[in-house]
């Protein structure tokens, strides 16, 4: 077992898969599948609670429904319990836990640290992703979405895997949207997360299903309509907050991040079908790769 080159860790923190005695695993699918250098990299980000991993599990099994082989991959090293078995986990390299105990640091500090053992462990990742033929790798990035955005390694790992090859998937969540004053910071987090990567970007709202039918339709038609979350804004008495919100509406316009809110649903698999089609316009131009 590899022990990490990062400063100060030792042989405690695991940076290797194990080798467990049987070769890596291949995926064929029902469609045609291609090698890991021409498979697409979809990352799954979100504020915590957006329902990063649920959506990466939920969609996994959608794509595999439509005949598309796809393979997950963990990134989270303190991910505990995941209601999918990932078939790529940088736990295999780096664990939460692991770095905690050999450094003598708190949760958040030890993420940090894991966030950049990422990157150091890029390149064996990236060997092990070689491995597999798929039409699709499923990243479901770590909790905290700024361990991902904000942190260099996100470049490094986006570079390692194939930048060009890439899309994000921005889950919006459905708490913070209802009301115009979070839409409006919902819409900064994405665009900060979208200059920060400068991929092409799937705009998402994740549990869509909790919200009630009108305040589903409201938020949707934030998102399709600027005028109309405009007058939601300013509608009632101005506040200096509410000044603060019209001006960053503003600039979100004028720069052009004001994107449509494409819903969807992990429990009813409701808007996966967009979803498929919002990432195929992204590398097909919008051809349908399902299988006939």
């Amino acid at each position: 077992m590899k022990t990490s080159s990062y400063p100060g860790i030792g042989s405690n923190v695991r940076c290797g898969p194990p080798d467990l005695g049987f070769p890596a695993r291949k995926f064929m699918a029902a469609g045609p599948v291609a090698d890991a250098s021409m498979a697409r990299n979809l990352y799954f980000i979100g504020t915590a609670g957006s329902g990063k991993t649920t959506m990466v599990h939920a969609f996994h099994e959608w794509m595999a429904a439509q005949g598309l082989d796809t393979v997950t991959l963990n990134l989270d090293p303190g991910a505990e319990h995941l209601p999918y078995g990932p078939d790529i986990d940088v736990r295999d390299w780096i664990r939460l836990k692991d770095v905690m105990e050999e450094q003598g640091l708190g949760p958040n500090g030890a993420q940090i640290v894991c966030a950049d053992l990422l990157a150091v462990n890029a390149k064996e990742i990236v060997e092990t992703m070689e491995t597999f033929r798929t039409n699709y790798f499923l990243i479901d990035t770590p909790g905290q979405m700024e361990l991902f955005t904000f942190r260099e390694a996100s470049r490094v790992i986006i570079d390692a895997f194939g930048r060009e090859d890439t899309a994000l998937v921005y889950l919006n969540d459905p708490a913070l949207v209802k009301q115009p004053s979070g839409y409006i910071s919902s819409v900064l987090l994405a665009a900060t997360t979208q200059f920060r990567h400068s991929v092409p970007f799937v705009n998402v709202l994740s549990k869509s299903d909790l919200l009630t039918p009108e305040e589903l339709e409201q938020v949707v038609k934030w998102s399709l309509d600027a005028f109309a979350l405009y007058d939601a804004l300013v509608k009632g008495d101005m506040t200096p907050k509410t000044t603060l919100d019209v001006s960053f509406f503003e600039s979100l316009e004028t720069i052009g991040v004001y994107k449509r809110l494409h819903p969807v649903s992990a429990e009813t698999l409701f808007g996966f079908e967009e979803i498929y089609s919002q990432v195929q316009q992204v590398f097909e131009g919008g051809e349908d790769l399902r299988p006939d």
